[in-house]
């Protein structure tokens, strides 16, 4: 086996405040992680070479999918959108490590080509940490 994952096999979830439930309708997505870079150099740094450390992390997820009028996914971003609020995530792999945390939804773009299929996009920024929880062990596999 090659360890290798299909970007179609990782799914992003949203999970609906009120119920808890879990739904899910994402096509492709990006998890991005980024950290600030603190300058460390100091007079005794050997050979002139800059140090630095890490400072403030911060998380996004951009992610389109399908437009499906029915899509219960699509109508809690899009209510969670309109009312201002956050939104709870989790991006799966197919393994069950999952990368989670709670977002402002900063970007919900609905396309409608002349002659293509509509789609709609949204850009999630991360409010916090982002969380990983590895994949439950299974004993004896």
């Amino acid at each position: 086996m090659s360890g290798k994952v299909s970007g179609m096999k990782v799914k992003l979830f949203i999970k609906e405040a009120m119920s808890g439930k879990v739904l899910a309708g994402q096509r492709n997505a990006t998890l991005n992680r980024s950290a600030e870079s603190i300058d460390a150099t100091s007079k005794d740094t050997e050979g002139f070479w800059k140090e630095s450390i890490q400072g403030f992390k911060e998380w996004s997820i951009d992610c389109d999918g399908a437009f499906i009028e029915s899509d219960e996914a699509y109508k809690i971003l899009e209510t969670a959108f309109l009312a201002s609020e956050n939104v709870d995530v989790y991006l799966e792999l197919p393994s069950g490590t999952k990368y989670e945390g709670n977002a402002t939804i900063t970007d919900f773009s609905l396309e409608a080509p002349y002659d293509d299929l509509v789609t709609w996009s949204i850009a999630l920024q991360g409010n916090g940490a982002l969380t990983t929880t590895a994949a439950p062990v299974v004993p004896g596999v």
